[in-house]
């Protein structure tokens, strides 16, 4: 055997290697395509009731969000309504109430007059110099400085 046919086996050998090796990685990379487009068909069939059903629900949403807006504007209405009520309530009987209120006190206080319960009006009490302290009021005073 020459060189030249030593290097054409070694060179024939390399491609039939060269060659294995690409076809392991063809057949690798052709059953991982077939097995993404088997999960991606999976996935479609599973997204398209999923998606539907969304749609279903944002549409009910959607609903309920326009129920609770009109409750909403009745409850403001509502509230509207009976602000204007209480304030057209305090004004017309609010001022005769409190009349009708203070003549009644007036009134008692005038028939009752002052009674045996109650007490007597407080003077109001001035300070005169020189003038002496009464003999009852000594005697409290006394009596209070020798506790002490």
């Amino acid at each position: 055997m020459s060189g030249g046919e030593v290097a054409g086996i070694l060179v024939a050998v390399f491609w039939a290697i060269l060659v294995s090796f690409l076809a392991v990685a063809l057949a690798r990379l052709a059953q991982t395509l077939r097995a993404t487009t088997k999960l991606v068909a999976e996935v479609t069939d599973q997204a398209v009731p999923l998606l539907a059903d969304a749609s279903a629900a944002v549409r009910s949403a959607q609903t309920q969000i326009d129920r609770v807006d009109a409750i909403a504007s009745d409850v403001q209405e509502v509230t509207s309504n009976a602000s204007a009520l209480s304030s057209t309530v305090a004004s017309t009987f609010g001022g005769p109430l409190v009349k009708v209120a203070a003549f009644g006190y007036g009134v008692r206080r005038a028939i009752g007059g002052r009674g045996k319960d109650a007490p007597a009006k407080q003077t109001r009490r001035t300070v005169i110099v020189g003038r002496a302290i009464p003999e009852s009021r000594r005697a409290k005073r006394a009596h209070r400085n020798k506790r002490d």
